[in-house]
């Protein structure tokens, strides 16, 4: 007989109809995403609507055992409640599920025991690893705001060093370690949630190694090598183009050595006063022979 009433769709207590209330509640929480499930009541050719609501420590104590409703869940018509954003402190929770049809509601299925978010799974994170030139560069999956990641890298080989850097943000590369050509490095992740004060395990280890890269640092030595060149040949040939132009359009004209004067002007208008005196003097002396004839 009691086969039997499960079967139907409702029950009858004092000629009211009801319907039977959602059982085997659960919460199944993984990376503090938390969703409540139930098992569903059908009633042929209806549609079912869940309400759910929440209590926590807060409204249990200070808010005379008041229950919220869910943000997301009241009502829906599936037989699940994402209760992430409802569930915003470490402390324990009671929820609770109901079902309705129209006029008739069932009664209330508590979830027991109550759902504290300190028990929820934590999974390593996964993660990208990859080469950006010469550095070692990693990708993290987003978890949400609570999460921090504890990235562990190291070079393969006997007695490397193993460093630790804190990461807090989400989705977006970042740079470890510049790496050296023809060197293997290895990667490992693990999160902390600070709001339960727990670590997830950590990630397989990811390597990757630079092959093939010294044709860029050739390049990039080249390239160094004739930047400083141009550094110097740049400035040389304007120098050289300026003396060019100088010569061109002012040319110096040199003096023949007969034409150079070697010694001061007062010495040389000296000696010129003195040839002068000389050259009267002679032609003084030759012109008195012929006075003399006349």
């Amino acid at each position: 007989m009691w086969f039997f009433y499960t079967l139907i769709p409702c029950l009858l207590i004092d000629g009211v109809a009801i319907l039977p209330a959602p059982q085997n509640l659960s919460v199944q929480s993984t990376n503090m995403k938390h969703l409540l499930t139930w098992s569903p009541v059908t009633v042929p050719g209806e549609i079912i609507y869940y309400f759910v609501e929440y209590q926590g420590e807060y409204e249990s104590l200070y808010m005379s055992h008041v229950w919220i409703p869910s943000s997301w869940c009241s009502p829906t018509k599936g037989p699940e409640c994402d209760i992430t954003d409802d569930i915003t402190a470490t402390v324990p929770y009671n929820l609770r599920v109901r079902a309705t049809q129209g006029s008739e509601t069932s009664a209330w299925s508590t979830l027991k025991p109550p759902f504290n978010r300190n028990s929820t799974i934590l999974t390593p994170p996964g993660m990208d690893v990859t080469k950006d030139g010469f550095h070692l560069v990693i990708k993290l999956e987003d978890l949400g705001s609570q999460f921090e990641f504890l990235v562990a890298y190291w070079r393969r080989e006997p007695g490397a060093k193993e460093h630790v850097k804190v990461v807090r943000s989400r989705g977006i590369p970042v740079h470890l370690e510049a790496m050296e050509p023809g060197a293997a490095y290895c990667v490992k992740v693990q999160t902390f949630v600070k709001a339960i004060g727990r670590h997830s395990p950590f990630s397989q280890a990811e390597c990757v190694k630079v092959q093939g890269e010294t044709l860029p640092l050739a390049l990039a030595l080249f390239g160094f090598v004739g930047f400083m060149l141009i550094l110097v040949v740049v400035p040389l040939s304007i120098w050289k183009m300026g003396r060019l132009l100088r010569h061109s359009c002012c040319p110096v004209v040199v003096l023949p050595d007969t034409l150079k004067i070697t010694n001061s002007p007062q010495k040389l208008i000296s000696c010129r006063r003195e040839e002068v005196e000389a050259c009267a003097t002679a032609m003084l002396s030759s012109e008195e022979p012929f006075r003399t004839w006349i």
